[in-house]
């Protein structure tokens, strides 16, 4: 046996259908796609998401809610992860916590929230700020900068 007489598998290999080519072949006059209907003429294509009439699946899904277009997302980061993590007097500002890998590497603005307890002075800052986290920076005797 050499690369000369390799075959493919018997059955692997077939001839393609050869349509139109006269009733003799049995896939003369209509050239198998029937008789008539859109199917049948040259250029048809199925709509997107067409089940054969059938309702399709994006109509039989439940839809509810409202979904806001203009909803900002933010990264978010909670004052008792700022607690373990910095010593007092440290500025925190976005690339930091990237850098410290407390934030993932997204775009989406930073927003502090007041989860937890904080007892160092630190200055923080982010585009946004809870009520209580703006609190609990203040009393601990750090600074909150809202950046635009």
């Amino acid at each position: 046996m050499d690369l000369s007489n390799l075959k493919p598998a018997k059955g692997a290999k077939r001839q393609p259908k050869r349509v139109g080519r006269g009733e003799g072949s049995g896939l003369g006059v209509t050239a198998g796609r029937g008789h008539k209907g859109a199917q049948s003429r040259s250029g048809w294509k199925a709509k997107r998401g067409f089940e054969g009439g059938q309702m399709p699946l994006h109509r039989r899904m439940p839809k509810r809610g409202f979904h806001n277009l203009f909803r900002k997302n933010y990264t978010v980061v909670n004052l008792d992860m700022l607690e373990g993590r910095f010593d007092s007097g440290t500025v925190i500002t976005l690339e930091l916590l990237r850098k410290d890998g407390l934030v993932s590497k997204s775009r989406q603005p930073l927003k502090v929230l007041g989860r937890g307890e904080l007892s160092k002075s630190l200055t923080v800052r982010a585009h946004k700020f809870s009520v209580k986290a703006a609190e609990k920076i203040a009393a601990a005797g750090g600074t909150v900068e809202v950046i635009s």
